[in-house]
């Protein structure tokens, strides 16, 4: 105990570590909806500062683990703090306990940049052997992340970029390639600090360089404009499962979308459709031959409980004309012309050690919250001519799951979701900014509706977002141009990021071996 004191008191000591702390509390500002993206820098910049590219050895990458361990407490604890809205809001726990179980997700996710600088510091010999060790050890570390315990990509430092000048990088070397060009552009500016202006304009010349390759794109607007119609039904999340009340919402949405049948597309948010598919097929009958008879689609999630299996699917079906020349509504339950959700939400989706958790709280015996995977690889969906590449939900922050049912003939990037679990917080915001930055990735229009906002389209070639207000039952208009071309970042992903990351680790033992 009194060793345990010791430790504490000399942290409390510790300014580094105050300061490596606030950087990661302030790094939230950088994601949306503060949008203060510049910040990324400055607190990337004050944890490099922290670790001390010029130190190395045991001694010093015990340090660096623990700043940046800190670091990670905070870019966690306020970036993901919506989540504690969720739990709490329908955990059905009591506070110590909700927060103590957010405390020990943060330190979980604070592991990984706690690793990152530790390798970095423990293998580097000196600043520019450090900044291919960090660059490196950040690649590995965030893509650790993004697949332990089948992942958790949020709050990426490429995110911050989604808006900023830099997001032209999006279609050549996506988020992930950002990510590195933001820790690499933070260690310049330190090392500027230190009257070393070379990490500068080695940066420099490599922005103006990948500049010059986007600048090369083929890609362009399509003759072709679409009438898209955004349904958002703003459903009370605890009315949403309730059987008493599944009619009145099925009727409410079907309400809202009568005045808007001249579309060529209509989107119903996440499971707006909350009776179970095999139930629903007189009422999804009547919806296929009324989009039908007006010449349009109408895409809605669903949730398909499949009674021979019992497997149940989050799902997403399209109604009325698939092709330019249906004539006919022919809805069929299980037809093939749907997306079942693969990447799952742990706690929400399905509960691991289900057998010792669900006993415990509420919190791990929500309603729904025992699905079956869908296909990792998946078939668009058809919907009035045009090819759908869907995601629903969380999938949306899982860049190579997204890339990889991209085709060259997709015509849309659609994405539904429920952020009604978490209130009027910062998270429904951060989930839009992963949505577009997929956009600007595979450069596609995207569509994002959802139960109660954020609901919108953006054009990832203007750059240009058309939004309803949140916490709002509300339909959007929006005029769509579609896009031809494929980018970079579609045809070769992260392939050649990595390949830079291999090459600076071969520098960088290459230089520890001369040493």
């Amino acid at each position: 105990m009194k060793k345990l004191l010791t430790n504490l008191s000399h942290l409390a000591k510790d300014k580094k570590a105050w300061l490596a702390l606030v950087a990661g509390l302030f790094l939230t500002l950088s994601y949306a909806p503060y949008n203060l993206w510049f910040i990324t820098f400055l607190s990337l910049g004050a944890l490099l500062y922290c670790i001390n590219p010029l130190a190395n050895g045991k001694l010093a990458a015990k340090q660096s683990a623990k700043y940046g361990f800190l670091f990670g407490l905070g870019w966690f604890g306020a970036g993901i703090s919506w989540v504690h809205v969720s739990i709490a809001t329908f955990g059905g726990m009591p506070l110590i306990a909700s927060l103590s179980l957010m405390v020990l997700l943060c330190a979980y996710l604070a592991l990984y940049p706690a690793l990152a600088t530790w390798l970095t510091t423990r293998l580097a010999t000196g600043p520019y052997s450090f900044i291919c060790w960090l660059l490196a050890a950040i690649a590995t570390t965030e893509y650790l992340r993004g697949t332990l315990l089948t992942g958790f990509p949020w709050l990426s430092f490429g995110y911050t970029q989604t808006d900023s000048p830099l997001n032209f990088l999006a279609p050549v070397i996506g988020e992930f390639g950002i990510t590195l060009v933001c820790m690499l552009i933070a260690f310049a500016l330190y090392r500027l600090a230190s009257k070393d202006g070379k990490p500068l304009i080695a940066s420099v010349a490599l922005l103006a360089g990948l500049y010059m390759i986007a600048s090369s794109s083929q890609l362009h607007y399509q003759d072709k404009t679409i009438k898209t119609v955004l349904v958002q039904g703003n459903i009370k999340q605890h009315l949403r499962f309730e059987p008493s009340e599944f009619w009145t919402t099925m009727s409410k949405y079907q309400d809202m979308t009568r005045l808007h049948w001249n579309a060529d597309l209509i989107v119903w948010p996440e499971a707006a459709v909350p009776e179970l598919e095999a139930l629903s097929t007189e009422y999804l009958t009547g919806l296929d031959s009324a989009a039908t008879f007006n010449n349009t689609a109408l895409i809605t999630g669903i949730v398909d409980y499949q009674y021979d299996t019992r497997n149940i699917f989050n799902t997403l079906i399209v109604l009325g004309k698939k092709e330019h020349d249906d004539s006919e509504g022919h809805y069929q339950y299980l037809g093939k012309n749907r997306y079942q959700k693969h990447q799952l939400l742990p706690i929400g989706e399905f509960v691991p050690f289900q057998d010792f958790l669900r006993p415990i709280a509420p919190l791990f015996d929500l309603p729904m919250s025992s699905f079956t995977r869908g296909d990792e690889v998946q078939n668009n969906l058809r919907a009035n001519g045009l090819n759908i590449l869907p995601a629903i939900c969380y999938e949306i922050a899982f860049a190579d799951l997204v890339r990889g049912n991209y085709r060259s003939d997709s015509d849309i990037l659609f994405t539904v979701s429920n952020d009604a679990w978490f209130g009027d917080s910062h998270g429904p915001h951060q989930h839009m900014q992963i949505a577009r930055m997929r956009a600007l990735e595979l450069q596609r229009p995207l569509i994002r509706v959802t139960n109660n906002g954020i609901s919108a389209v953006y054009d990832p070639i203007a750059k240009s977002q058309l939004a309803m207000p949140q916490f709002k039952a509300d339909v959007l208009e929006a005029n769509i141009t579609l896009i031809k071309g494929d980018s970079i970042y579609s045809q070769y992903g992260n392939w050649p990021v990595w390949a830079v990351v291999i090459l600076l680790s071969a520098v960088g033992v290459f230089v520890r071996l001369k040493n």
